[in-house]
């Protein structure tokens, strides 16, 4: 098993401390962003319900052939589209934001300015 490392346990200390605020119902799910080197992920949550109403990454069939590497500013953007297009397609249009104890900047903040081009508020 490895170790964590120092960089995880702050940024899990940090989501916590996020997450005792941000908290998702059934008018405004919450947007979830989970970034890996290789790859961009988001979930739209209903935490009353305990469900996982839309999911995209770059790990997508729809963004799977064109973006190249998943872990880069252009494919976070396009996750942030398509989350929104699927979003829109299950009737939410307003979400809170968790950035999951990520900086808002690069991948992160790609991927909000996406999701909010593609048509969902927050």
């Amino acid at each position: 098993m490895g170790r964590t490392s120092e960089r995880d346990v702050a940024r899990n200390r940090r989501k916590a401390h996020i997450r005792k605020k941000v908290r998702g119902d059934a008018e405004r799910p919450r947007l979830c962003v989970f970034r890996s080197t290789n790859h961009v992920y988001a979930q739209i949550i209903d935490d009353v319900r305990g469900h996982t109403l839309v999911a995209a990454s770059t790990l997508s069939p729809e963004l799977k052939e064109h973006t190249g590497h998943g872990g880069n500013v252009t494919a976070a953007r396009e996750v942030g589209l398509l989350v929104a297009k699927l979003a829109i397609g299950a009737g939410v249009t307003a979400v809170c934001f968790d950035r999951n104890g990520y900086l808002y900047h690069g991948c992160v903040k790609a991927l909000a300015d996406g999701a909010r081009e593609g048509g969902l508020n927050f």
